[in-house]
């Protein structure tokens, strides 16, 4: 109930207070676009529209405030085009006129009044009309005309017409105050639409493209560092074991003829390093998507990882979907990265998989109850799963406090 009442009292506020704004920026854009139009022939047209342009821009800033209360979203300016560097005078005076969204601007502070008007009259109505229907009893008492002789209900004017009018006004007030904070709702977000589409539409497209933009960098740079790390450990480990392995058959080849007993034992320490190196193989064959997943999907592939884990771990999978492949193996390698994680520096006794899907957002949550001290800086195993999630426009939050417990959470749109 709290919330709905500061709903309706933002929503007023809104509608009300920026009401004369708009009748004042109304006013001053029409003219001062009307005066540097018909005068820019002569050059003073000029910095009158510069000027004008430059007061659409507070008027919009101040809309803009405004709106982050309204639509429940972080405020949101865009980025104007600035002069070049060294620009003279001139170019500096009508550089706001170079910028598409100035433009916006004024279109905004031109065709916002009848949507101000609008929403105005629907705030105004539906307060004062509730309000005074819910206290006609009141006044109807005191506007009653008080005749002698009468008996107290008459005298009053409480007779049967005054009832049927009390109850009239009282259910018609009860009804337009149950229907208020929607009228409201309703006339403030009109209002708010138009300022969204000019104001912020072109910000918040920019802002997508950025996210869009840095996602694609840093899926380049996590598989390029993906593979440099698979190459270096490569060449570190099954490459070195791989000749290792050759010199040692070589040696065995060699002492078959005269000396069998110690080629049976260099050939016993080869299938030796042979294990081993197919036990090193497997570990970085864990940093590449497993035909399970392609072939089976999410729920098998996330099961093996879940055996594979040396801590116990409690796997509940509740959607069995296909999703577009860059989805899966997303949700795959955090999974991967974070059992070995948990493996590896946890110290944990217990480990929780949960992976469901909730309207178009596919959610992974990895718990355990260790000693903490995860996070996503760089340098670290997770910051390198942030990148990942980024490249399908996902997010990796991370809680874990020294002590523990650890609860790392990845969303991943799949609508």
């Amino acid at each position: 109930m709290r919330t709905l009442i500061r709903r309706v009292l933002l929503d007023t506020r809104y509608t009300l207070v920026s009401f004369p704004t708009a009748v004042i920026g109304f006013v001053l854009m029409i003219a001062g676009f009307a005066a540097g139009l018909g005068t820019v022939v002569v050059w003073v047209g000029v910095p009158l529209l510069a000027g004008t342009l430059m007061v659409a821009r507070g008027f919009a800033d101040a809309e803009r405030g405004w709106l982050s209360d309204v639509l429940r979203r972080p405020p949101v300016r865009p980025r104007y085009k600035p002069a070049p560097p060294g620009a003279g005078r001139f170019r500096r005076l009508v550089n706001p006129m170079t910028s598409g969204q100035s433009w916006l601007d004024l279109l905004h502070g031109i065709l916002i009044l009848p949507f101000a008007i609008l929403s105005f009259v629907v705030t105004v109505v539906f307060w004062l009309v509730p309000l005074a229907a819910l206290t006609w009893p009141i006044y109807g008492v005191i506007t009653s005309r008080l005749e002698g002789n009468q008996e107290l209900p008459e005298l009053l004017g409480l007779g049967d017409g005054y009832v049927v009018n009390a109850v009239f006004y009282v259910s018609l007030g009860l009804v337009l105050t149950v229907l208020m904070p929607f009228m409201i709702r309703g006339a403030a977000l009109l209002r708010a639409g138009l300022g969204r589409a000019l104001l912020t539409g072109v910000a918040e497209l920019q802002e997508r493209i950025d996210d869009l933009a840095q996602g694609r960098a840093a899926a380049v740079s996590a598989e390029a560092n993906a593979l440099r790390k698979l190459e270096r450990d490569i060449h570190d480990g099954p490459q070195q074991r791989l000749v290792s392995l050759a010199m040692e058959l070589s040696r065995a080849q060699r002492q078959l003829a005269r000396d069998p007993e110690a080629a049976q034992a260099t050939l016993k320490s080869a299938i030796t390093a042979t294990r081993e190196t197919l036990d090193e193989l497997r570990a970085l064959s864990r940093g590449i998507a497993p035909p399970i997943l392609s072939d089976r999907g999410l729920a098998p592939a996330l099961a093996a990882l879940a055996g594979r884990c040396t801590v116990p771990v409690d796997l509940d999978v509740q959607t069995v979907e296909r999703y577009q492949a860059a989805i899966e193996n997303a949700i795959y390698f955090v999974c991967a990265e974070t059992l070995t994680n948990v493996a590896k520096h946890s110290r944990a006794t217990v480990c929780t998989i949960q992976l469901v899907r909730v309207g178009d957002i596919l959610m992974l949550t990895i718990g355990d109850d260790g000693v903490g001290g995860a996070h996503v800086a760089k340098g670290h195993g997770l910051a390198g799963l942030s990148d990942r999630l980024r490249a399908v426009d996902g997010e990796l939050t991370v809680q874990s406090p020294d002590g523990g417990p650890t609860m790392i959470v990845a969303e991943v749109p799949c609508g």
